[in-house]
This record gives structure tokens, sequence and C-alpha cells, in this order.
């Protein structure tokens, strides 16, 4: 046995969707119902666990052999659910020095769900069918026949069961028939994927990403227990006091309380914070104080402490929070269940007292000291991340990943030579952009701003509309005067400019012509209907179907198939600079991923975009783990990367 391709049918009265597969599985009333598999591409055979019948020999040591290569969709769930059966039933098969926990090691499961992204597909079996126009597809019954065996349902007495399988044959041997589908369909996709196979280093990536989802980080419960409690405190007495000025039946609606404005000779396109501070301030004071309140009830970070206590497991550990390959466009991570990726930011200067306060149950010394609850609520996220008693957090970060990536890939020398120096790259920019020399908090200090925005918002072929977005209209300045921003900041790195262009032109060609061509470090090729950029570490970037083609003003764009922002498939734009941009950012996410790979022998418990969370012995020092994260690969010759770092006794941002 070379290769087993599996799909699994369970049970339990978990949510899977909003607390993953590890607290799902663990679950006393999680159950394995089915097993459909193939060996080496043979015959479908289904196991009925349900109904006692039980996995072979073979295909049970199969599960934990490394030289047996185990396939499916979202091949995690199958791996976690299938861990839980054993341990439960087979724990002598649970026996890896370097598994994590008592999961099966994932080294040799493979996920066909990870291919397609790789390619820059879908995410979904029933999406990937579709898209490849399979005439094998998903059965539509699936999600009712899931409904009717692997979800609790009421019977008669008010008692919460699981429907038994001999109550219901006929959907039972359909359940088996829809079981045995989705191997087929998988079978199917893998065949057309092994046209253009997934590189075994990112196979290697997604074993030390499995290990990170297997090892999870723990949660301070209590605490957050707490602070459930005292967000519903706070909004309890904010809504009658909201809904008593606004005479709104649901003055938390931005519906409602836009109307609530437009009354008013207010119009709000948004109710975003930015947003709410500027109307604020031309509004009288009945307003302002309406708005205030409107913020502080609708402040959506706290959901966050419900999803903490929704995804625990047993060992107070969040698991299964990091999506491998997750934004297929660069290949980085995505958030998923607590979403770590988009945690607020904290200021406060006394966390740990504020922190202490609410777990405490001492919510009116926090409202005393505190006009806004909600917003301290937010601002503590972060600290319900705890390291176990004896350790410690140590968390590491790129300093200015992509500036350095994008300099050292158009070369240009100014920018490569202030890394090199340690310089501030906001005061270097502006220096150059002005021509005159900026100090942060020294001489010509307040251009150090104009020089910030301009880089965050200028790398990627930004305008004025980017600049304000990134803060420019604090800046007070004109349209004119943003415009001569964007062009100082073009002027002063002229070979970036130029590599836009040279990107745009290198893409296009290879996509008319369906050749081949190198640009500096990169390599564009056009393959199977795909247009691949390969990035300096060999991992190459997906555009599905691409067409060079005129938009309505007459301008020549690059097209290509990919999920939008509503996540439904389509016909997507491109151009250099947004090119420049999933190239530098897929980079950076290949460095991240080579500092994970020279840190696997650490505890990884974290990671955010360009930042790493260590969970450690006390012993170890910041500047330990910054030398390893600055580890440059052989294929990042040239470029300097530094990391920044500090402990904590909670996690926090500084």
């Amino acid at each position: 046995m070379k290769q087993i391709t599996i799909d699994i049918e369970t049970a339990s009265d978990e949510n899977i969707n909003t607390c993953g597969v590890y607290r799902y599985a663990e679950s006393e009333y999680y159950d394995l119902l089915l097993v459909s598999y193939s060996i080496d591409n043979g015959p479908i055979a289904t196991c009925d666990i349900a109904n006692g019948e039980k996995l072979p020999d073979d295909v049970l040591k199969a599960l934990t052999d490394r030289s047996v290569s185990k396939k499916g969709f979202n091949v995690n769930f199958e791996r976690i659910s299938l861990s839980v059966y054993l341990r439960k039933n087979y724990p002598d098969l649970l026996d890896f020095d370097d598994a994590v926990g008592n999961y099966i090691d994932p080294v040799s499961w493979q996920c066909d769900m990870i291919h397609g992204r790789y390619l820059g597909m879908m995410s979904s079996l029933e999406d990937m069918a579709k898209l490849l126009r399979l005439k094998e597809k998903k059965m539509s019954e699936g999600k009712e026949l899931i409904k009717t065996f692997c979800i609790l349902q009421e019977n008669k007495k008010g008692e919460l069961q699981f429907l038994e399988k001999s109550d219901a044959p006929k959907q039972w041997k359909k359940f088996k028939e829809y079981n045995r589908r989705d191997v087929e369909v998988e079978m199917k996709i893998q065949r057309y994927l092994s046209e253009i196979p997934v590189p075994e280093f990112i196979w290697n990536e997604f074993y030390i990403d499995q290990r990170v989802n297997d090892k999870g980080i723990l949660v301070d419960t209590g605490f957050v227990a707490k602070a459930v409690e005292l967000d519903k405190k706070v909004k309890d007495e904010l809504l009658p006091r909201l809904k008593e000025l606004t005479q709104l039946d649901n003055p938390n609606s931005p519906a409602q309380m836009k109307e609530w404005l437009m009354c008013r000779g207010i119009e709000a396109e948004s109710l975003d914070k930015k947003s709410v501070q500027k109307i604020s301030e031309t509004v009288s004071d009945d307003v302002k104080e309406v708005l205030r309140l409107y913020q502080q009830l609708s402040k959506s970070s706290v959901s966050k402490y419900s999803a903490m206590l929704n995804a625990v497991c047993k060992d107070n550990r969040a698991r299964g929070m990091f999506s491998f390959y997750g934004a297929n466009k660069t290949g980085r991570f995505a958030g998923r269940l607590i979403q770590l990726q988009n945690l607020p930011q904290n200021h406060l200067d006394n966390l740990a007292e504020l922190k202490g306060l609410i777990r405490a149950g001492e919510f009116e010394a926090v409202k005393e000291s505190n006009e806004d609850a909600p917003d301290v609520l937010s601002q503590l996220i972060r600290t319900a991340f705890i390291p176990p008693e004896g350790k410690k957090y140590i968390v590491a970060d790129f300093s200015a990943i992509e500036a350095r990536v994008i300099a050292w890939l158009a070369d240009e020398k100014w920018r490569i030579q202030a890394f090199a120096n340690g310089e501030d790259i906001y005061c270097a920019s502006a220096s150059k952009m002005f021509g005159v020399p900026v100090e942060k908090n020294g001489v010509n200090g307040y251009l150090r701003q104009k020089g910030k925005i301009a880089e965050l918002a200028c790398g990627y072929g930004g305008s004025i509309g980017a600049i304000k977005a990134m803060g420019g209209t604090e800046l007070k300045l004109t349209d004119d005067e943003l415009y001569s921003l964007v062009d100082d900041w073009r002027k002063s790195s002229p070979n970036i400019v130029k590599f836009w262009g040279d990107v745009q032109s290198v893409a296009e060609k290879v996509i008319t012509d369906r050749s081949s061509m190198t640009l500096g470090r990169l390599k564009f090729s056009y393959e199977s209907g795909i247009f691949f950029i390969e990035l300096p570490s060999e991992r190459r970037l997906a555009y599905v179907r691409p067409k060079v083609e005129k938009n309505e003003d007459g301008k020549r764009i690059i097209t290509y198939e990919g999920v939008g922002e509503s996540r439904k498939w389509l016909r997507l734009e491109t151009y250099g600079p947004k090119l420049v941009e999933n190239i530098t950012q897929g980079i950076a996410r290949d460095l991240l991923m080579y500092s994970m790979t020279t840190m696997q022998n650490t505890a990884i418990v974290g990671h955010v975009h360009d930042e790493i969370i260590v969970e450690c012995d006390m012993d170890v020092t910041v500047q330990q783990v910054c030398s390893l994260m600055e580890k440059t690969p052989d294929w990042a010759d040239g470029l300097l990367l530094r990391a920044d770092g500090y402990e904590c006794e909670f996690y926090m941002k500084k």
C-alpha cells in the first residue's frame, strides 16, 4: 500500500463551524459513523462503523504509517477525527515521540484542498468539482443527510438524541452512498491536480502548520468568562440609555442609526470608528453623546471572548486557529475561529492591573477608572492568551519586512543601504523625498509622518486614495498636495516604479504567448491554463485561466479567475503593481515559513502576519529567538532581515 484516499462522516453535539474540529471531536457525544476509502486508486470500500463494522488491520496501520500517503479534502478533519477514534479503540497505534499531544503525526497526510489552493483554486470539494467541470459531483442530498444523522435532534419527550440508523434505513443507505461519492470526487480531483504536483517542501511546511494547530494556545478561561460577564453588564446598561435618547427600537442597528442621523441632517456612509470620530467633530453635544454610546455598544471585537469559550478544548487550549495557504494569491495563512490575525491593539499602560480586576469580578472599579469599558475589554483581548505556569511568551516579528523585500527585488540601492545602516525606513524615505535630513523626534521629525504614510500607501502603485485610506487626511493637505506626495515618493524610488512596469510587461507577454520568461529573481510561465510566478523560494503563485484584455478605457489589463471578496468564483482584474504586491507578500510569507522551519523545535503557539509567538522556558532569551528568526535562506542572498522581540507574561503588543 502506497496511498489511501479517505473520507469520513461523524456526529457530535458541538457546532464544528464555531468550535473547530479539535473540540468537536473531543466531545463525549462524538462518534465516527462511516469511513470510505480507496487503496492505491483501487475500488472504493465503505466501513459502517456506526453499525459495528471495523476497519481492516492494514487500513488501521496505514493511518500511522509514514510510508503510506493519506489523502483527503481538508484532511485535518480526517486526521484529528481518526486520532480520537484510534485513541479510544486502538491506543497502541498512537505512539509517536514527535507527535503533538495525542493526535496522529501529520507527516504523510496530504490535503487536496491545499493542493487546490496552491494552484489558485477553490477551498470546497463541491466548488472544486464544479470548477474542474467534473461529471462526478457531491450529492445534493448531503446537507440534509448530515442534519439527519450527525446533529442532535429533539425527540417526542423533548430530549436531545441522535437518530437511530435503524429508524431511517433508506436515508442511511443514501448516506453511505454520499460518503462513497465524496471519495470518488476526491480521486477525480486528484487525477487533475497530479498534473501539477505540490513541491515536497510545501508539504513539509504543512506538517509544521499542523503541529502548531495541534499544540494550540492556552486561554485564560477564568478571565474570559468574567470579560463576557462584564460585557453583558455594560451593554445591558448602555442599550436602555441609547433607546431613551434615540427612541429607536434597535439603536445598535447601523441602518437605524444612519436613518436617525439623516433625520438630523447628518449623512453617514459608514459608522466605523474613523467615520464616527469625524462626524462627532461638527455635531451638537446630544448627537455626540449618542454616537459615543453607539460606538461602545457596537464594539464587535469583544465577541472574540465568546469565540474563545466556544473553541477551547478540555485542557483550555484553543486549537485549529490557522488555515494553511488560506490566502491563495500569496500563500499566506488565514485565521479561523478566534481569528488571531485581526485582534485589536492594546495601548493601555495598566493591562495586568485591569485584567486582574476583571478576573476578580471587580467590575465597578474598572468602570470607575475607565468610562469606556468596552474599549478596555477590547484592548485586553490579547491578554487572554497565556503561557502555562512556569513558562513565558517571547513574541518576535520581522522589521519592515515588505519594504525590505520590495527593495531587494527592485534593487533600490538607497533603501538597501538604509536597512544595512539600521535606519528608520520612514525617516529615510522622507529624507529622500524631501531632500533634507529627517530624524525621529529630531531634525525635521515632523516629515516622518508624511514619509510613513507614503511608504504604506505607495509601494504597490497606490495614489491619493491609498494615502487617504492610510491616514493621509490627518495631514490636512489638499488633493494637489497629496498628489505631490505620491509623485515625490515615486521619484525617490525609480527602480520600484520600473519594477511595476516590468512585471506588467512580462506577465502580458507570457500570458499572450503562453511562454516562459525570467525577470530578475522571478520566473514567469504559462502551464495547463494557469499563469505562474515562481518566487525565489521556488514556490509558485498561480492565476487560473488568465487573459490580457482591454478595459472600458482601452487600457490593457490582466484578468484571471479566482475567489472574489464575496467568496464567489469570478473573473478578477490585476496589473503590475498588484502582482508586485502578491509577489512581495508571498516572499514575506516564505521567509516567515523558513523561520518557523528553523524554529520548529521550539513551541510555536501562534503567528500573526510576520510575527511568531513562542511558549518557552524562563531562561530562553529574546535574542536567542530573534537570532533564529533572522536566519536567511540560501535563496534570499543579499536580503537583510531584522527581527525584534520582547517577552511577556501574557500575549500583548508592544
